[in-house]
């Protein structure tokens, strides 16, 4: 949270900056004080900088899971066959302990695990696995079978990945059963086995499979294993759900998803709450897909758990994990057997890790997938394609956002945010990263973030326009509390790119003293590296909305070396959208500006008598009001003020003097 001195010289009040702070101090029940200085510019733009604490909660993962159907789908006719593009089954075996007296090491087991690896399986790419445990009666043949004699659940799940409804994953049919193949036929010692299986799977199972087998984790250590448990999920039907449930008790540092069928575990909704807050996990870190039927002796225990479950606050029901943590699907007709397990197995390894649309290439060998308007905010901020400057894709602060995903993305005092847009943004710079492209550029030394670490969180993103053309930087609002770049500068960087323009989006500390010192830094930075850049830096323009607008108006009549810079030139246009700036100095850029009638927060007379005085001293301006709008139309996109950003280019052009 950042609170700020709206200081001035001769002209109006920051109106929209007041109006924010006291929108703040109503519904934060913060205070700030507005003081009056002297006319110069720094003290003019003087900014107390608060900050809030920071959310260390980022999930690891690139791919999220996609949305659950209303209905359990039936497995298509034809399945059951053998395919064109069938996977491989693999035996591993490993040595692990007897299960009662694991940590003691008292008797050592060679027991084994059949590897399903999906139709062309690429050890160069990385794939996403799921381990699947078998019901009583059963053994680690069960599910698939074997090399030899694979089962017809192999070719149905080799169909889905053929006809792609299912992501191409590993998947690992795991055994509890101890020194006899029969123990599954023991429901009470069963029961026991289960308890105790997550030693056997996490000590030796994970590192012997993903030892051998390509998956997102780095290396076998528990370091690796654990930032690698978005990619990890775990499930069984009868007492393989039972075994399911218990690693939810004992293994989430492993697994992010669970999918128990037909097998309850016995708790209520506080207890299994209790299970997820002593591992030290939230609601947000995990996601439960259930199963079952009413013609299922199971039936009615499991949904009992998972109604019990769902009137704790820890979980929350959902078709996706934006919505929810936890989803419940049930299906009429099948009883407690193996067609039941298929059917639901079938349609539940269809959610997970199917939330992208689309391949568009690889790199460093790992296949990379467009983000949707379902992609976790969280995995774009982590994707490895972006680096340590992810997490300025969106506002620092995470206070001042909302919203798990790229659709249900909300800014602070923006409520116009196009999530076709948002995803169009990002997958551009996710594309230009890969491809091998700087798209984000530091602008202060790693010296000079030491000395004042607030400039850590700042820089340049870059939308690349034809080399050798002239550049513009965007400038978002936010009330210099937060940088609000997807709504109010990345769109009209990257709109600009597309008319061929190099534009730079840049993201700078709160406050509006810092704001202009690093938007003195970046005009510094863009000039001392034009050749790097290919840039035109002759008859540049500076664009921004609301508090970004008066960062470009300020920087246009104050001039860099104002700022802590030296003098570079000034720019031929300044671009404005809905700032409530009145002070006229006579040394104003040429200036465009667009605003609504039905602002609150920026008065469209107030900007109206502003052009009217930069035209009365003989400066080109211009101003487009439009009926109806309020705060923060960005790109307007839908509405009457659509196509206001090729008039402000047009602007542009005219004033260029080369």
């Amino acid at each position: 949270m950042a609170v700020w001195n709206t200081l001035r010289t001769g002209g109006g009040a920051c109106e929209e900056c007041i109006l924010i702070l006291l929108i703040i101090a109503f519904c934060t029940i913060l205070t700030g004080c507005v003081s009056s200085s002297e006319k110069t510019a720094s003290e003019y733009i003087r900014s107390e900088n608060i900050k809030g604490e920071e959310d260390d909660t980022v999930q690891t993962g690139i791919y999220q899971s996609g949305r659950i159907p209303e209905e359990i789908e039936l497995i298509p006719d034809g399945y059951v066959e053998p395919c064109d593009h069938p996977g491989n089954l693999e035996k591993l075996t490993y040595k692990t302990w007897e299960s009662f007296s694991y940590e003691k090491h008292s008797q050592q087991l060679t027991k084994d695990a059949w590897v399903y690896l999906p139709y062309g399986y690429d050890p160069d790419q990385k794939y996403n696995i799921f381990y699947l445990s078998h019901g009583g009666w059963s053994n680690e043949t069960t599910i698939m079978g074997t090399d030899t004699n694979p089962n017809s659940f192999k070719n149905v799940i080799d169909h889905a990945i053929e006809d792609g409804k299912m992501r191409p994953m590993i998947l690992v049919m795991v055994t509890y059963n101890n020194t006899d193949g029969h123990d599954s036929w023991d429901y009470s010692l069963a029961i026991k086995l289960t308890d105790q299986f997550h030693n056997e799977l996490v000590n030796d199972i994970i590192p012997a499979i993903e030892g051998k087998y390509s998956t997102y984790a780095a290396d076998t250590s528990k370091e690796a294993l654990i930032a690698s448990r978005g990619h990890r999920g775990f499930g069984g039907f009868s007492m393989g759900s039972v075994n399911t449930w218990c690693t939810f008790r004992y293994a989430m540092d492993y697994f992010r998803y669970f999918m128990p069928m037909s097998g309850n575990y016995g708790a209520d909704g506080g207890y299994m709450a209790e299970m997820v807050k002593n591992q030290g996990y939230t609601a947000d870190d995990f996601f439960v897909l259930s199963m079952s039927g009413p013609d299922d002796f199971a039936y009615s225990g499991i949904k009992s758990q998972i109604e019990s479950m769902a009137a704790n606050d820890m979980f929350t029901y959902g078709d996706t994990e934006a919505e929810g943590n936890l989803a419940w699907r049930e299906m009429a007709g099948f009883q407690h057997g193996p067609e039941a397990s298929d059917l639901y197995t079938y349609n539940g390894l269809q959610f997970f890790w199917n939330g992208e649309a689309e391949d568009t290439g690889e790199t460093d060998g790992t296949k990379s997938m467009e983000y949707t308007k379902d992609s976790l905010i969280t995995d774009v901020m982590a994707a490895p394609s972006f680096g340590d400057y992810g997490r300025l894709i969106f506002p620092a602060d995470s206070g001042y956002y909302s919203g798990n995903t790229l659709g249900d993305l909300r800014l602070t005092w923006y409520s116009n945010i196009q999530p076709d847009k948002t995803v169009e943004i990002v997958n551009f710079m996710k594309s230009h990263a890969e491809a091998g492209d700087t798209i984000f550029y530091d602008i202060y030394t790693d010296a000079e973030k030491k000395a004042d670490p607030d400039k850590v969180d700042t820089g340049l993103f870059f939308f690349r326009g034809n080399p050798g053309e002239k550049f513009a930087i965007c400038n978002a609002g936010g009330g210099f509390a937060y940088v609000g770049a997807m709504h109010d500068s990345f769109p009209h960087a990257l709109e600009l790119s597309k008319k061929g323009y190099n534009a730079f989006a840049l993201i700078y500390r709160p406050g509006a003293q810092t704001a202009c010192e690093d938007l003195a830094r970046a005009i510094a930075f863009i000039h001392e590296h034009a050749d790097e850049l290919q840039v035109d830096v002759s008859d540049y323009s500076l664009w921004g909305g609301s508090a970004g607008a008066r960062m470009a108006a300020w920087l246009g009549f104050y001039g860099t070396e104002s700022f802590g810079e030296k003098a570079y030139p000034r720019p031929a246009a300044v671009i404005m959208q809905y700032t409530g700036l009145s002070e006229v100095y006579g040394n104003e850029p040429p200036t465009y500006n667009c605003v609504g009638t039905s602002d609150g927060i920026a008065s469209y007379r107030t900007m109206q008598a502003r052009i009217d005085a930069i035209k009365a001293n003989g400066t080109d301006a211009e101003i487009e009001v439009f009926q109806g709008l309020s705060h923060g139309f960005g790109l307007a996109t839908g509405t009457v003020a659509e196509g206001w950003l090729d008039n402000a280019i047009a602007f542009w052009e005219r004033n260029m003097k080369k």
